[in-house]
């Protein structure tokens, strides 16, 4: 009897100890420390933890307020050392609820919409829970329901490049060896590329992000359809599980990645009213399911060649100054490069896995180098085949007539429109050649014939 007590006590004991066991291990869930990425439309609040939980997100109004619901978690972080400028956050409160629960309250500057999602272990972070405060302002700041014409009355706009750094904030890209890390390296070289970019004249640069931030892919080409580019370069920085792989290398959409966007595009009804190619382009608004179809796998096909011929001339000039992964642009679906109507292509400026490209890619100059190789790549390209309507056009205009124009010196009575009829010409055709605002003239003044 005495020996069964003691069985029996065991028993009870190991029982207790197995039923408590879990709930032990779930109250050791902490939330260790805390990061804060303010971006333009949306702050991203990102919560170290020890494992994934069970969490609830709500927002409250009068005053302003997001509530965060950990079940089973204590808090190690000093939520209160946190940067809120430039955030939509005024304060961060936190309380222990319900004996093991957390709560914590964000007080806000003015009503937000939550996200929340969980992110599993990296090389760099262990387990996260990530919340968003979307400004909804801005969001629909950055969606105009038509893309911006960025045009002149001469017909003489500028280029538009919109320059990608890829990843940002809670997402650091691909990390090397000595801890480079590649979200650092490709937004230092974007804004290099920009500054060239807005240098030359005829050209206008944009970027998608200009600090530590992260933007979905989506928006990404949702800002090129914005500031209606001409051209998207993503700027990015290769890694592979092994050190040897080294080398630059150019990327433009697959034709495979082209039909599964096309497929998406057809299915969503709010991209039947975008533009296809621009301002004065196509739209799909009221087109039946063929020729909707049609009209996006030609315009898909015509940027898909538009962007391998500017991802040759890029290669061209990269590997004057650095060495090539690969000597073609390859062709890959990468999701930020798959606009229907633009021109787009994804730079790897090498592989930051590999020792020798990380230091490469740590050094200014080197970066600078691989920044203007780009650029003279795309300058390259559009003095080849510049847009309709751009300035680098008229000047490729001027220049395949010079010692084939005649002048016209404008006498009493002259009107454009009849030496535009008696030189065979139009009076478009004599405004943009002459660099004239209207179709007034002055006698005495000498005009510019185009020949014919």
């Amino acid at each position: 009897m005495t020996i069964i007590r003691k069985f029996s006590g065991w028993f009870f004991a190991a029982g207790l100890a197995l039923l408590t066991f879990p709930l032990a291990a779930m109250a050791g869930v902490s939330v260790e420390s805390a990061r804060i990425w303010p971006a333009p439309d949306h702050t991203r609040l990102v919560l170290d933890i020890g494992d994934k939980v069970e969490h609830k997100v709500f927002a409250l109004s009068g005053p302003s307020r997001l509530v965060i619901d950990l079940k089973n978690v204590s808090l190690k972080a000093d939520l209160e050392k946190l940067d809120l400028s430039d955030s939509p956050v005024s304060r961060i409160r936190s309380a222990t609820r319900n004996g093991n629960d957390l709560r914590v309250v964000l007080d806000l500057k003015s009503d937000i919409k939550p996200r929340s999602f969980q992110l599993e272990p990296n090389q760099q972070y262990g387990h996260r829970l990530v919340v968003d405060l979307i400004d909804e302002g801005g969001l629909k700041a950055r969606k105009p329901s038509k893309p911006t014409v960025s045009e002149n009355s001469n017909g003489k706009r500028d280029i538009i490049v919109v320059v990608d750094a890829g990843h940002g904030g809670e997402d650091p890209g691909a990390t090397g060896p000595r801890g480079t890390r590649e979200k650092d390296v490709v937004l230092d070289m974007a804004k290099t590329l920009a500054k060239l970019i807005e240098s030359k004249p005829g050209y206008t640069a944009k970027l998608t992000r200009n600090g530590d931030y992260y933007i979905d892919l989506r928006s990404r080409t949702l800002l090129a359809r914005k500031h209606n580019a001409d051209l998207f370069v993503s700027v990015h920085a290769d890694a592979f599980r092994t050190p040897q792989p080294r080398g630059a290398s150019v990327f433009a959409l697959s034709q495979r990645g082209a039909t599964s966007e096309t497929a998406r595009w057809l299915a969503k009804s709010e991209n039947r009213s975008d533009l296809i190619g621009g301002a004065g382009g196509v739209s799909l608004d009221g087109r039946d399911e063929m020729l909707a179809g049609v009209l996006l796998d030609l315009s898909m096909t015509a940027s898909i060649n538009s962007s391998l011929g500017v991802g040759d001339s890029i290669l061209g000039r990269l590997g004057d100054v650095a060495k090539l992964h690969k000597r073609g642009v390859e062709q890959a679906a990468f999701a930020v490069l798959k606009s229907p109507d633009i021109p787009s292509i994804l730079v790897e400026a090498g592989f930051i896995s590999n020792p020798k490209e990380e230091q490469n890619l740590s050094s200014a100059w080197y970066r600078d180098k691989l920044s203007r190789a780009v650029f003279e790549g795309i300058d390259d390209y559009f003095q080849k085949t510049p847009p309709p309507g751009t300035l680098l056009a008229w000047q490729k205009q001027n220049r395949q007539d010079v010692g084939s124009v005649s002048q016209y010196r404008i006498r009493s009575g002259d009107t454009l429109s009849g030496v535009a009829k008696e030189n065979q010409t139009s009076v478009s055709e004599l405004m943009q050649f002459n660099g004239l605002n209207d179709d007034r003239v002055m006698v005495g003044q000498t005009i510019r014939i185009p020949a014919s």
